[in-house]
């Protein structure tokens, strides 16, 4: 089972990689009525970043923005700290937290697809980012090896996971003592049963609900876990930010 779902959303990514470098699409990764007409910009992609942070940034990395929200703004960043960013896709969390963590801090990108990773290192040229690497791999399976990571980010990913209990695990496990987290994800109603939540390639594809996300945050070992709802996406689903921290 894992592993078709696995390649559903591989093979969907790599066409919106695909979308955006031969300029045959918008690059959403949702369906164009669901993220490029209009007001739903506003709901994915790039329309959620302010212009001040999309300057400077090569225009390929912003069109291939599929997520639901800016992690790299609700989660603190220090220079010289490393941060890993899940799902990576095309690169622009990667490339607007190299900028947070300066030429001393390191930041990876982890993504599955082929396509996405060879977009994104393309940009990672373009924009003189000599502290990123992409890295190929799964998110249930992190190639980082333990307590190496002060700040994990993902954005709108973590729901794509047909394993999601090994992701938070996978989490826990890379970050450093005193290490935290910033997410954007989708998020499900508590009232809203699993079978209503979506497929896994679509934009609100099989979300946790609230209440799961607390509780497996929690019983991954983190503290302070936050799920803050940040607009509505579908009845019953919501944009949202989790924060939460490892214990030191």
């Amino acid at each position: 089972m894992s592993t078709d779902v696995h390649e559903q959303v591989r093979k969907h990514y790599a066409e919106a990689a695909l979308s955006v470098t031969h300029e045959n699409g918008c690059g959403c990764g949702c369906s164009e009525t669901a993220c490029c007409d209009g007001e739903a910009t506003t709901l994915f992609g790039e329309g959620l970043y302010p212009e001040s942070e999309r300057s400077g940034l090569p225009e390929n990395a912003v069109a291939a923005s599929l997520g639901c929200g800016n992690p790299v703004a609700v989660v603190e960043m220090h220079q010289g700290e490393t941060v890993l960013d899940l799902g990576s896709g095309g690169g622009i969390d990667v490339l607007l937290s190299a900028r947070r963590v300066g030429p001393t801090g390191t930041v990876y990108g982890l993504d599955m697809t082929d396509e996405m990773l060879a977009l994104a290192q393309a940009n990672a040229r373009k924009a003189g980012a000599t502290n990123v690497h992409f890295l190929k791999g799964l998110m249930e399976s992190i190639p980082l090896r333990a307590g190496s990571v002060d700040v994990v980010i993902s954005n709108c990913v973590v729901n794509l996971s047909p394993e999601k209990s090994k992701v938070l695990s996978e989490i826990v496990r890379v970050l450093r003592a005193g290490g935290r987290i910033g997410i954007s994800d989708i998020v499900a109603e508590d009232r809203l049963s699993a079978a209503d939540r979506g497929n896994h390639v679509g934009c609100i594809a099989g979300a946790l609900s609230e209440r799961e996300y607390r509780e497996g945050l929690t019983a991954a070992g983190l503290v302070d876990v936050e799920v803050e709802r940040t607009h509505v996406v579908a009845d019953a689903m919501h944009g949202a930010i989790v924060r939460a921290r490892k214990p030191v």
